[in-house]
C-alpha cells in the first residue's frame, strides 16, 4: 500500500481510537473533525471530495436532530419514568414481570424512537425504578444495552445506522419487513430468553412494593402525543418509500412547537439537552470513510465480496460487518458498509446480511455502538460500574446465537 493510503488509514484507525477512549475528555465530535481536517491538511483527500461526503449524510443529519428533539421532549416531560413507573406497577412484586415489562418497553422504545433513546432517555429511568423497589439494577440496565441493539432493525427508524448503510438505497417498508421481520423477531427473542437465563437467580428473588403510579398529567399526554405522531409519521413515510430524513426532522420539530407551547416553557432549556456534537461527530466520520474509499482498499474488498458464492455471501457479510462493529465502533463501520455494498453492487440479501451485523454485531462488546457507549455514560452517572470485559463476557454469551439466528432467518427467506 502506497504511503499516502497508509497514512490515509492510520489518520482513520487513530480518529476511531480517540472518539472511543475521548483523551483529555474532549467530546467524540471534535475527534472526528480534527481527523477529517488531517486528511484534507495533509492532501490525503481533495476538499471538494469531503465537502461531497458530508453532503451525502444529509438526510442522516435530519434524522438525528429530529429523532433527538422528540426524545428530549418526552425525557424533560418524564414521559419515560412514567412509563417505567408503569411497568413496575403491573410488574406487583415479580421481578421476572418486571424483567419482561422493562424488556417489551426498552423493544417499543428502540423500534419507534430509535436505539439511542433507548440508551440515553429510558436507562436511568429503568435505573431509578429498579432501587425504587430494591431490586438489582444491573439485570434490568443490561435491557436497555442489549435490546437497544437487538431490535434496532425491526424499522428503518429504529438505529441511525440504517441510513447510513442504506442511505439513497433505503428500501420502502414492504420489502425491509419481507426482509428484516422474522430476523428481527428471532433477534429480540433470543436476546431476551438468554438474558432471562443469565439472571435467572436475580429474578427469583421478590420485589418491594412499588412506588405509587402517578396521574398521567395533561403534559404527560402531551408527551405521548408527540411520540405517536413522530412514529406515525416516521411508519408513513418509509411505507411510502420516501427518504426519513426530512420528515423525522418536521415530526420532531412540531412535537417539540406543541409541547411547548401546551406548557408555555422556554425552548433554550430543550434545546440545551439536545447532544448536537452527534451532527458533526458523524459528518467527520462520512469524510474518513471516504479517505479510506480513496485509498482504495474499499475497492479491493468489494472485488472480493463480488467474488463469493451466492449462498456464502450473506454470512460472510453478516459476521465480517459484526466483527468490524466491534473493533472500530459501528457508526463508522456502518458507512464502510455502506460504500461497500454500492462499490460491490451486493444483493438485496446480502447487503441486508450486512446491516444485521452492523445492528446485532455491537452486543458483544461495550465499545461496539453509539448506543451502548451512550448507556455506559448513562450508568456511570449513576454510580454504577460496568468493566469492558464483564460486559464482553456477557456479550460472548448474547450476540452470537442472536445473530446466528437472525443470518439464518434471512439466508432461509432469500
Amino acid at each position: 500500500m502506497a504511503v499516502p493510503h497508509t497514512l490515509t488509514w492510520l489518520i482513520a484507525a487513530a480518529t476511531t481510537l480517540a472518539i472511543l477512549l475521548r483523551p483529555w475528555r474532549l467530546p467524540e465530535y471534535l475527534w472526528a473533525c480534527v481527523g477529517a481536517g488531517a486528511l484534507v491538511a495533509l492532501g490525503l483527500l481533495p476538499a471538494e471530495r469531503a465537502g461531497h461526503a458530508m453532503l451525502r449524510g444529509t438526510d442522516v443529519y435530519l434524522f438525528l436532530v429530529g429523532m433527538m428533539l422528540v426524545a428530549e421532549v418526552a425525557r424533560q416531560e418524564g414521559l419515560f419514568d412514567w412509563l417505567a413507573l408503569l411497568a413496575a406497577d403491573h410488574a406487583a412484586g415479580s421481578a421476572r414481570r418486571l424483567f419482561d415489562l422493562v424488556f417489551l418497553v426498552g423493544t417499543l422504545v428502540t423500534v419507534f424512537l430509535s436505539n439511542d433513546a433507548t440508551a440515553v432517555v429510558l436507562t436511568p429511568a429503568v435505573y431509578a425504578v429498579a432501587r425504587a423497589v430494591k431490586a438489582p439494577p444491573l439485570p434490568y440496565l443490561f435491557i436497555c444495552a442489549f435490546v437497544a441493539n437487538a431490535a434496532s432493525f425491526v424499522l428503518p427508524i429504529s438505529n441511525p445506522a440504517n441510513l447510513v448503510v442504506f442511505g439513497a438505497r433505503m428500501p420502502a417498508l414492504a420489502p425491509w419487513l419481507a426482509h428484516f421481520a422474522l430476523p428481527s423477531l428471532l433477534a429480540v427473542g433470543c436476546t431476551y430468553a438468554t438474558l432471562r437465563l443469565v439472571f435467572r437467580a436475580e429474578l427469583a428473588q421478590p420485589l418491594e412494593a412499588s412506588p405509587p403510579l402517578p396521574p398521567m398529567t395533561p403534559r404527560l399526554r402531551m408527551a405521548a402525543c408527540a411520540v405517536a405522531l413522530t412514529a406515525v409519521t416516521l411508519v408513513a413515510a418509509s411505507a411510502l418509500g420516501y427518504p426519513l430524513g426530512w420528515p423525522t426532522l418536521a415530526a420532531g420539530a412540531l412535537s417539540a412547537l406543541l409541547v411547548l407551547l401546551r406548557s408555555r416553557a422556554s425552548p433554550w432549556r430543550l434545546l440545551k439537552g439536545v447532544a448536537w456534537g452527534v451532527v458533526p461527530l458523524v459528518a467527520g466520520l462520512f469524510v474518513l470513510v471516504e479517505g479510506m474509499a480513496a485509498s482504495g482498499a474499499l475497492q479491493q474488498l468489494a472485488a472480493l465480496m463480488r467474488g463469493l458464492p451466492a449462498g456464502a455471501a450473506p454470512w460472510a457479510a453478516g459476521v465480517g460487518a459484526a466483527v468490524a462493529g466491534n473493533l472500530v465502533n459501528n457508526l463508522p463501520a456502518g458507512l464502510m458498509a455502506g460504500t461497500l455494498a454500492g462499490m460491490a453492487d451486493l444483493s438485496a440479501g446480502t447487503t441486508a446480511a450486512l446491516l444485521i451485523g452492523i445492528d446485532l454485531g455491537p452486543n458483544l462488546s461495550i465499545s461496539g455502538s453509539l448506543a451502548t457507549l451512550l448507556w455506559l455514560l448513562a450508568v456511570r452517572r449513576e454510580g454504577m460500574h460496568v468493566s469492558a470485559l464483564g460486559f464482553l463476557r456477557l456479550g460472548a454469551v448474547v450476540m452470537p446465537p442472536a445473530l446466528v439466528l437472525a443470518l439464518a432467518a434471512l439466508w432461509i427467506a432469500g
